[in-house]
């Protein structure tokens, strides 16, 4: 039983570092832990220095990981530098934290920017990262317009000619790409996912979520769902 759940502990660290890495925000923001929380070693018996030790070697994981997924060694290397100074100029326990879920928010970012923008125009990189940083919204077509400043024809045209699909297909597999990650690490029921997700209801979310992965959201989370708490950085 223990195995088991070492197991799993370890699968969702990894998870939460391949989640910075591939610019899923939202799933990042689901499997990450507080500094310091259970878990966590003392490296310090300063509490304070305590946390900064533990930002600096969750900065470090970070770093390379994001290295080895493409980002430049010497862009990783100037946030990872941008990060430790912030941390190292902090004076209480709160900015520390503050600085940690900055960090990661940074990461997670750039790298969403990493997969993409090498294969489409900075039009459709925007689109993408806009995607990605509201995928918990009801996304609509005209906000997205607003937001990059072009028609709403020509935008769908040109998303269409750069990636293959269209917008809402797009907005949709990506929600369902994050229904599998919360299925996976998460406590959560169909029902809380699919409002989290801002489906417009739950046989609607059933029906998506069955269409692009082959199963039911109940087949998915009894084959693939994980025990035990989140990561630890």
């Amino acid at each position: 039983m223990l195995d088991n759940k070492l197991h799993a502990s370890f699968d969702k660290e990894v998870a939460f570092y391949e989640s910075i890495c591939s610019g899923n925000l939202e799933t990042v923001k689901m499997l990450s832990t507080p500094l310091c929380s259970e878990g966590y070693g003392i490296l310090s018996r300063d509490a304070l220095r305590n946390l900064k030790y533990h930002l600096i070697i969750s900065v470090a994981i970070i770093t390379r990981y994001c290295i080895n997924n493409g980002l430049s060694p010497e862009e990783a290397y100037n946030l990872s530098d941008k990060y430790i100074m912030k941390a190292d100029e902090c004076s209480t326990e709160k900015e520390v934290h503050c600085i940690h879920s900055e960090m990661i928010v940074s990461f997670t970012k750039r790298m969403s920017r990493v997969k993409v923008e090498n294969i489409y125009s900075k039009q459709i990189v925007k689109v993408i990262e806009y995607i990605n940083c509201h995928i918990s919204d009801k996304i609509l077509l005209k906000d997205i317009s607003e937001y990059i400043s072009l028609s709403i024809s020509y935008l769908s045209r040109l998303f269409k000619e750069e990636v293959g699909l269209n917008i809402s297909e797009y907005i949709t597999i990506k929600k369902v790409e994050t229904a599998m990650s919360m299925f996976k690490f998460s406590s959560q029921s169909t029902a809380e996912i699919s409002c989290a997700l801002n489906f417009s209801s739950q046989s609607y979310f059933i029906k998506l979520f069955k269409k692009y992965t082959g199963m039911t959201p109940k087949e998915y989370k009894n084959k693939y769902s994980f025990m035990g708490g989140k990561p630890q950085l």
